[in-house]
């Protein structure tokens, strides 16, 4: 028969078990909350919105999402005056509260079903944009742009074509990437500057559209 002590430590397992279930359907539920402030640009699914020029997201890894709500909030990222799509997101960023809202609510975006979104330019060429990426991104973003942790470096295979051609044209200008405390985004930045022009951004891009999905 069991002893009493025996009992108690079981019944406190499974009580340890049950608060810790709880919490992540607590954090998952706060996150989807949150994230109705974030639909008027990012649409429902996360889909992004080419007229306010909001990326895709959803499925985006929460480490990533995290760490871009976190630069905005803190002024490291969208504070630039060419930044119009930085100064809507900053202050939409600034409205979460906590570190455990940004958690929360990228928890949630990284929950999203991700969808692969078809190229809206013309595919540009992907041969020299091949040999580009191969030489210069691959070391971050990986063989098939899925990404890094390690490296700070998000998966770029999903995203819209005209928002990753947008964010390099920023890293080039310096309208991104460049405050100091921005460590990976000087790094992508130092990354951007060796594509000598629009040409090259789009074969990059074009590239990374055509890889496997």
């Amino acid at each position: 028969m069991l002893n009493k002590a025996y009992i108690a430590l079981i019944a406190a397992a499974i009580v340890t078990a049950a608060v810790a279930g709880c919490g992540k359907q607590t954090a998952a539920a706060r996150g989807a909350s949150l994230y109705e402030t974030c639909v008027p640009c990012h649409g429902n699914n996360g889909e992004g919105n080419l007229t306010l020029r909001a990326p895709a997201i959803a499925g985006l890894p929460q480490w990533y999402v995290s760490a871009e709500l976190t630069k905005f909030r803190s002024g490291v990222r969208g504070s630039h005056p060419d930044d119009m799509e930085g100064h809507r997101m900053a202050p939409m960023a600034r409205s979460l509260l906590s570190a455990k809202d940004v958690d929360d609510v990228a928890l949630h975006v990284s929950q999203m079903r991700s969808a692969w979104q078809k190229p809206d330019f013309a595919m540009a060429d992907t041969a020299a944009g091949g040999a580009t990426f191969r030489t210069i991104c691959v070391t971050c973003h990986g063989a098939n742009a899925m990404g890094n942790q390690a490296l700070g470096a998000p998966p770029l295979a999903g995203q819209h074509d005209w928002y990753l051609v947008a964010q390099l044209r920023k890293f080039h200008s310096g309208m991104r990437g460049a405050n100091p405390e921005d460590i990976t985004g000087a790094q992508m930045r130092a990354m951007s500057m060796t594509l000598a022009d629009s040409v090259a951004m789009h074969d990059v891009v074009s590239y990374v559209k055509s890889l496997p999905h």
